[in-house]
Formats: C-alpha cells, sequence, structure tokens
C-alpha cells in the first residue's frame, strides 16, 4: 500500500469513527455532559429570572421533584467532599450513574436513586464514554451546597430501555442509526417522549408518540409525537427542520418551546455529525398516530 492510498485510509476511517478522537477524556466527557445529556437541567440552581446559575454548576437542583413515591431535588454533584461526590470512588459514581445506587461513602448510602435520575438511559453508555463523564465530573469546581434529603415512600423501580440494557461497543457508533439512538437514549430523549397521557412509561406501545402534559414554572406542554408519522409526527419534516428545533428549541412554525423540551443550550453545542444521525435514528421510529 502506497502512503498517500494508506494516509486516504486513516482518514477514511477517522471520519467515519466518531469513537475515535483527539479529545481527552475531560473533553469528551464536557461534551457529553453539557451538549447532550443536559445534567444542567436537575443539577444546577436557577436563579429568580429561571437563568441556570453557573457559578454555582452542578451544585443542586433548582425543583423539587415531588410524586407519590418519591420526594427528590437534583444531588449536588461537585467534588465536593462533604455535600458532592468528593469522596466517592470512580466505580461509586459509574454505579450510580447506570444502576441507580448511592455510594457507601454518600450522606445517604446504599440508598436507590428516585427514577427522576435517568441512570436506566446511561446504561448503554460505551465504556470509554462513561469513563469520559467521570473525569470530567472530577474536573469541575467543588461547591458546597447541602441539598435536602430525598424522600422515598415505596419502593424505587425504573422499566429498562429497550436495546439500552447493556453498554454499547465504540465500534457501533460507526453506524448512523445506532449512533443516532445511543445519543438520544444518553439524552433520555424517551423519558417524556414515551409517556401516555397518565404519565405512565410505555415503551413498548408509545415509542415516540407522547402525549403526557407537564406543569411546572413554564406553564403546562405537552410532550409531541416524535415519530415518523406524516401528520402526528414529524415524517413530514425536514432535516433542517428537526435540526433547528433541537438547537434553537422552536417548532416547524416557529413557536418556542417550553421546558423541559426547551434544550438549546445543551443540543446547540452538538457536532453536525451528531445531529445528523439523530435525524438518522429518528426517520426509523414507526409511525404512531
Amino acid at each position: 500500500m502506497t502512503r498517500s492510498v494508506a494516509v486516504g485510509s486513516f482518514c477514511a476511517f477517522m471520519a467515519c469513527n466518531p469513537a475515535v478522537s483527539a479529545e481527552t477524556p475531560v473533553e469528551r466527557g464536557d461534551y457529553l455532559v453539557n451538549a447532550v445529556m443536559a445534567c444542567d437541567g436537575c443539577h444546577t440552581p436557577r436563579g429568580s429570572a429561571n437563568e441556570l446559575l453557573v457559578e454555582r454548576k452542578f451544585s443542586g437542583g433548582w425543583q423539587l421533584f415531588d410524586s407519590p413515591t418519591y420526594t427528590v431535588k437534583g444531588s449536588n454533584i461537585t467534588p465536593d467532599r462533604e455535600t458532592g461526590l468528593g469522596a466517592w470512588s470512580e466505580a461509586d459514581v459509574k454505579r450510580a450513574l447506570t444502576q441507580g445506587v448511592r455510594s457507601e461513602q454518600a450522606r445517604f448510602p446504599g440508598t436507590p436513586l428516585a427514577p427522576q435520575m435517568p441512570f436506566v438511559f446511561y446504561k448503554i453508555l460505551t465504556p470509554s464514554d462513561l469513563d469520559a463523564v467521570v473525569a470530567y465530573l472530577r474536573s469541575v469546581k467543588p461547591v458546597r451546597n447541602e441539598v435536602q434529603p430525598p424522600v422515598y415512600k415505596a419502593a424505587m423501580h425504573a422499566e429498562p430501555i429497550p436495546g439500552a440494557e447493556q453498554p454499547l461497543a465504540d465500534e457501533a457508533l460507526r453506524d448512523p442509526v445506532q449512533r443516532g439512538f445511543y445519543l438520544a437514549t444518553i439524552a433520555h430523549c424517551m423519558e417524556c417522549h414515551a409517556r401516555r397521557p397518565d404519565a405512565t412509561q410505555d415503551y413498548k406501545n408509545g415509542w415516540g408518540k407522547g402525549g403526557v402534559e407537564f406543569t411546572g414554572p413554564f406553564g403546562s406542554a405537552v410532550v409531541r409525537n416524535i415519530t415518523s408519522h406524516p401528520t402526528a409526527g414529524i415524517g413530514g419534516w425536514t432535516d433542517a427542520e428537526i435540526k433547528r428545533a433541537l438547537t434553537h428549541s422552536v417548532s416547524r412554525d416557529g413557536r418556542r418551546f417550553k421546558l423541559p423540551m426547551d434544550r438549546a443550550i445543551y443540543f446547540s453545542r452538538m457536532t453536525e455529525a451528531d445531529l445528523g444521525a439523530i435525524v438518522t435514528w429518528l426517520r426509523t421510529l414507526p409511525p404512531l398516530e
């Protein structure tokens, strides 16, 4: 093989293999946490105008999630040793992320995490991406902030995500559909878009159908159908319209999304290749009306 052919083959491999990158683990973790997984949404306080308080990033959530089975706030996930994750081992953090169980070094050791923490969506994280997320979380500024203790009123249970029960291999990310599914899963899209109107998760018959209404400081919003149905879903949208919805938080007709779908602050940071993969995957969702 000539040198020019070898270089060309290597460049083609790099272009089609998103798992191969010159990024450091911390840089990759930064991208995953802040552009895809949207961890700020539950783990960073907000001010009176609903803006994220970046100087207290990841020091604890602003919203109280009060349900019949639990009352929780987003935990302090900074490296503060007393109120955050500073005393946790890497294995402890990985276990919490993918199994939903607190470290024995936590303020409430061994207790489960409420399904408000989408750990079932993170089971799919590739080993290298899981390492990167932990590396990034260890790199952020420690902030002392004691979050109110969780209250559990019943046994915690979270339905597994079909096709995402195990870590994905890095090599699988070469396929655009697999890559799109992976990104949409760690972005926990189906946490909202696969809920029936009564808020029950329905991954079998409601995959992408939406319909549940959320209420909060933002008012109320009904979760949209994102299947490939041409009228009830987004099958009639162009690729550009779907990408604009993700990166600018606006609907096809220009209406601004409300929380929790107003995620332009996160998804606008995604690479064009990753946005394209998500659109490719969305096109594969069976049409539901």
